[in-house]
């Protein structure tokens, strides 16, 4: 895990939780019931229900709903650190490995920053059950553009 330099803390964003969440109202995130859970000085955080909004027909845990999840995580965690400056992310490249199916409870996905630099952001999310099993594993790089 890379350590943020200071500008690059998404404590100090002025994000909150409420406002994430409501930012999510209407949206894909809303539909399979993503919602953050934590703010910290290197992470966000979020959970994601495993019931029949995210569910593939054998019952397991989609793996698309995984990847929403991995880049939903990234994208925000890109946008807060770069929303001040007038820019924006976007995702440009994601891959996830599924290591463990799921059928019930909920996952907590966690990303932090592999590289944050000038033009491109990569994020590493980890993505465990309630035991801290790990279930996936994804990187997404996201670009940074200008805003509009």
């Amino acid at each position: 895990m890379t350590n943020i330099n200071p500008a690059n803390n998404l404590a100090l964003t002025g994000a909150t939780l409420s406002n994430l969440n409501r930012s999510s109202e209407k949206t894909l995130n809303a539909l399979i019931g993503l919602q953050f859970t934590a703010i910290g000085t290197n992470f966000l955080q979020a959970e994601l229900p495993v019931d029949e909004r995210t569910h593939q027909p054998y019952g397991l845990l989609h793996g698309g709903a995984s990847a929403a999840m991995i880049e939903t995580l990234g994208s925000v965690a890109s946008y807060l650190l770069v929303a001040s400056t007038g820019q924006r992310a976007v995702g440009i490249e994601i891959n996830a490995n599924h290591v463990r199916g799921i059928t019930e409870g909920k996952v907590i996905g966690t990303v932090t920053a592999l590289h944050v630099g000038r033009s491109t952001h990569v994020w590493d999310v980890r993505i465990h059950n309630s035991k801290h099993q790990l279930i996936s594993v994804g990187r997404l790089t996201t670009a940074i553009v200008a805003g509009h």
